[in-house]
């Protein structure tokens, strides 16, 4: 089968199109024949080996990781022996990240234990847009930031996957939502139902004076300190993403803030498609529809992962596997 290679770390033009042998699943696996991909920071910075700390858990020198790609939907080919829920022919989508990855490829073995159904009435290639990120708001937005009506609530990166589809998270909520990204993607923000929007290359949303109940974060690229000042008082600053070094800083200096504060500045700890059930029911309903980047052919992927890294998306790059 046809698969994108990372033999060794580097900008995304190291990875190869090569040739593998097609898995085969055991008795807790499911083998997915792989229809669409989507791109994330989490390929962005195994394919680099940056921040540091991937290369701690999946390689020093070279990556242990030969086949990138998490977000996937495709179709079942095949049942281990002990699988019970999912049979073949069976359409699925998933987020492989806890799972050793390997969705840029046309086919993959899958735990029966993390797979979700797609729901009916969503492609593949949106489906595919869907699991890591619109986990990160829900749990980001819901769980850890227990969001209420009549609050305020800003996310950074808004024009991203997932401010893209936490705003529709947020919109059975009576909340009022502050989202920042580039000049480019505000129009799409607004349409998606963003109160106002901010263009960070012109305005620094910590030195407005503005205070919110809940921010979400993507980027975390400034001090803890000024963070907080854009907190209302027991207000939640939640980050999903940044610099390993503001993570830390946010761990260690945001739980002393809270402690004196009462304002909470928290890391989340993502856990790969918890919650993804409860977001096809929201699919179902014709609430959440991911802003897809796409689609695009299989060999575009290692420059699509570039133009992942540079910004310049709207929403989720989605890839089709089988056009291939």
């Amino acid at each position: 089968m046809k698969a994108i290679l990372l033999k060794e770390y580097g900008m995304p033009n190291v990875l190869e199109i090569g040739e593998v042998a097609k898995p085969i699943p055991n008795d807790n696996e499911v083998l997915v024949k792989i229809h669409s991909a989507s791109i994330n920071d989490w390929d962005w910075g195994l394919v680099r080996g940056k921040p540091f700390v991937i290369r701690l858990f999946y390689g020093l020198k070279k990556p242990k990781i030969n086949i990138p790609g998490v977000d996937i939907s495709g179709k079942i080919e095949a049942v281990g022996d002990k699988v019970s829920s999912f049979k073949i022919g069976d359409e699925i989508y998933c987020d492989l990240s806890d799972s050793g990855c390997g969705g840029f490829a046309e086919y993959v073995c899958v735990p029966e234990k993390i797979l979700s159904k797609k729901p009916s009435n969503m492609s593949h290639n949106d489906a595919s847009a869907l699991p890591h990120a619109v986990l990160l708001a829900l749990q980001g937005l819901l769980e850890m930031g227990k969001v209420k009506s009549g609050q305020t609530v800003l996310i950074n990166g808004g024009g991203g996957g997932v401010g893209t589809l936490g705003i529709q998270l947020l919109k059975s909520y009576e909340v009022k939502v502050t989202g920042v990204d580039s000049a480019e993607k505000l129009d799409l923000m607004k349409s998606l139902g963003y109160d106002s929007v901010i263009d960070y290359k012109k305005v620094d949303f910590t030195d407005t004076g503005e205070k919110y109940d809940l921010i979400l974060d993507t980027k975390s690229n400034r001090s803890v300190f000024k963070y907080a000042r854009s907190l209302k008082k027991n207000g939640a600053y939640i980050t999903v993403g940044g610099s390993i070094h503001r993570l830390i800083e946010i761990s260690l200096v945001g739980s002393l803030i809270s402690l004196f504060t009462g304002k909470k500045l928290r890391v989340l700890i993502y856990k790969p498609n918890e919650g993804l059930d409860q977001i096809s029911e929201l699919v179902e309903k014709g609430l959440i529809r991911p802003v897809v980047d796409g689609p695009y052919g299989f060999d575009k992927i290692p420059e699509l992962i570039q133009y992942f890294g540079e910004g310049k998306h709207l929403g989720k790059i989605v890839i089709e596997i089988d056009r291939y």
